[in-house]
């Protein structure tokens, strides 16, 4: 796979990422049973991807969440699929880290997830990830969108696949946690509140937890496929956190649909900001031997305070990178550092996970505090955050952005105020993936610089808006 991969990248070789016009940072995704999230556009990737991808192996997995256009869009893929002479594994509801993490291990060329992650049901989406477990590059997605174009497929009456059931990952991705906990019944005396977004980790997070010792207290775990992410999970930690303060729990857990997102309240129904979690996450790995003074990755959209703490505290690499998930696995990898993440909720651990993992990142944090014998109050925070100015301009189309953002003044203007502040912040101009709108983003030392700077960036699209 890797070799067909490569050479995608090299046939390609030019291609932008502006070169998507369905792709966003995370696959494709958008209102189920409306464009692209419609049966034909998912078969017809499927026979885009069984022509370019499917030529070893001859075989797909297929994992879904629990909304209810997911019935649609596996039967849409299967059919995709097996007209073109590819075996389909059906992996049922599972989370997505489950799918990355043991891909690997199954003959298979490629599987597919469908999910629209942290948004509502009305909404879907197919990520597409690799052999590797890594999700597809840009250059590969747009090859594909190229053939999907083309309409070009030709069909064989004696190449057809097969669909097979294999629903043993779920059970493999549990003993992860157990085999990181060695079997025994370490949470034994906490109270949990695990909030599983009505999602892929309903079934799985309660038992998990329970098993090793933990009294859980659940929150959205009755999924009907059309309640997931509902006033609940990650997005709405709200009650999340009024769930510890009524129980009297040590701590709660929130996590998104598909299970890459977390969040975490403190036992006093306190949120803990993602950055903190991860800078403490790479203290206690650094401290019982498991990071050894490797790289950690964030993205340009961190709190520069992180960086400063993981740089002066604990003397390691910091790295900044894209806004999402893949930009910060990249640089991991190709760093050898093995946590990372972003605010959003993905939190990446490479040792035991292959992609954002909201399970396997909440134990070991359960670990860490574990080891210090502290309540989550009395370590969070780590750090105090820098000043931030963030806001999001919105304009009438997704082409105004790239007209704006590509504009001489604004590219100016951003060089000139970032050499202005570098050493004491990071100025961002971020365009959405996924809707109109342009991410200003300043965050320094500094409280009154921050605030300037970002209203010398807003006023200056603002001016670039009404031309």
């Amino acid at each position: 796979m890797a070799k067909i991969i490569i050479g995608f990248v090299k046939i390609l070789k030019g291609f932008t990422m502006a070169c998507n016009k369905w792709f966003g940072t995370d696959g494709v995704r958008g209102v189920a049973n409306e464009f692209p999230m419609v049966s034909d556009f998912a078969m017809k990737l499927a026979f885009a991807c069984a022509q370019q991808v499917c030529v070893n192996h001859k075989k797909v997995a297929i994992a879904k969440d629990t909304r209810i256009s997911g019935d649609m869009l596996e039967a849409s893929l299967i059919a995709g699929f097996t007209s073109q002479g590819v075996d389909v594994v059906k992996f049922g509801v599972v989370p997505t880290p489950a799918v990355t993490t043991f891909v690997s291990e199954l003959d298979v060329d490629m599987a597919v997830m469908i999910t629209a992650s942290h948004n509502p049901y009305h909404d879907n989406g197919i990520k597409l990830i690799a052999s590797n477990g890594d999700k597809f590059a840009d250059e590969v997605t747009s090859q594909l969108e190229n053939l999907i174009e083309q309409n070009n497929f030709v069909f064989d009456k004696d190449k057809l696949g097969r669909v097979f059931e294999d629903y043993s990952i779920k059970e493999k991705y549990k003993q992860i946690a157990y085999d990181m906990y060695g079997n025994t019944s370490s949470l034994k005396g906490m109270k949990i509140v695990a909030d599983c977004a009505n999602g892929v980790f309903s079934d799985i997070l309660p038992e998990v937890l329970r098993n090793l010792g933990a009294e859980v207290v659940e929150v959205g775990v009755e999924p009907n496929g059309v309640n997931i992410n509902r006033d609940c999970g990650s997005q709405h930690p709200e009650k999340m956190l009024e769930a510890i303060v009524k129980n009297n729990a040590d701590l709660g857990v929130a996590v998104d649909g598909d299970g890459d997102r977390i969040k975490v309240g403190d036992n006093n129904g306190k949120l803990i900001k993602s950055e903190q979690l991860m800078a403490f996450l790479a203290t206690y790995m650094q401290e019982i031997g498991e990071n050894k003074g490797r790289a950690f990755a964030s993205t340009k959209l961190s709190n520069t305070a992180l960086e400063r703490y993981i740089t002066q505290n604990l003397g390691l690499q910091y790295i900044s990178t894209g806004v999402g998930e893949r930009p910060v696995i990249k640089a991991l990898k190709e760093n050898g550092g093995v946590i990372g993440g972003e605010e959003s909720g993905h939190i990446v651990l490479l040792d035991y996970a292959k992609s954002g993992d909201a399970m396997m990142t909440f134990l070991k944090v359960l670990q860490g505090l574990a080891q210090k014998n502290k309540k989550a109050s009395e370590i969070f925070p780590l750090f105090k955050d820098d000043f931030l100015y963030f806001e999001n301009f919105k304009v009438k189309s997704n082409e105004m952005v790239k007209i704006i953002t590509s504009k001489p003044e604004l590219k100016n203007l951003v060089d000139d105020l970032s050499s202005k502040i570098n050493g004491h912040g990071r100025v961002v101009i971020h365009p959405s993936g996924t809707e109109p709108k342009i991410r200003v983003w300043v965050c320094g030392d500094d409280e009154q610089t921050v605030q300037d700077f970002g209203t010398k960036l807003w006023n200056t699209i603002e001016h670039l808006n009404a031309d």
